[in-house]
């Protein structure tokens, strides 16, 4: 586990809430607090969509929605002139990049070993804090997975340009 303060609140906002930099994640949960409190479950529910659409969503037949399709709500819940007062996103990555992530590290933990690979991601009204996380499926004291993880998620702060100061 791994926390990045974020250096760039305003830079980060945009490009969580109006670029794609993000699209890739699974979201898993997220709450906003603005005039009232908004919880999102990042459940998805294919039979809402057309087959058609469906077949194609290989990431989300893992359970979860891809944040691009939750994006456009949570920054209609942003809108306004006023900051909202608190929020939380929690991210899981998607699971061909876990296997990626595993295949790049060379780890010999299994995918199916991995209950997931968090980015939480938490507004307190004044700063902007990200936390890596890992939940395993199996019991192991082997955290070669939590730091490729925690390196993969540097590099890809460090590639979309996000600054940040080690947690």
């Amino acid at each position: 586990m791994r926390s990045f303060q974020i250096q760039d609140t305003l830079g980060f906002m945009k490009k969580l809430l109006t670029g794609e930099d993000f699209d890739t994640f699974l979201l898993s949960e997220a709450s906003i607090t603005t005039f009232a409190t908004f919880q999102i479950d990042g459940t998805f529910h294919p039979d809402y969509l057309p087959a058609a659409e469906t077949e194609a969503l290989a990431d989300e037949k893992s359970g979860y929605t891809l944040w691009r399709r939750v994006r456009p709500f949570f920054f209609e819940l942003t809108k306004g002139k006023n900051t909202p007062l608190k929020f939380r996103i929690i991210f899981r990555l998607a699971p061909h990049n876990v296997e990626r992530l595993i295949a790049q590290s060379g780890l010999s933990v299994r995918a199916e070993q991995i209950n997931g690979l968090f980015l939480n991601i938490h507004f307190d009204g004044k700063a902007l804090t990200c936390i890596s996380g890992t939940s395993m499926n199996v019991f192991t004291l082997d955290k070669a997975l939590e730091y490729a993880w925690d390196d993969m998620l540097e590099k890809f702060f460090q590639q979309e340009r996000i600054p940040f100061l080690p947690g």
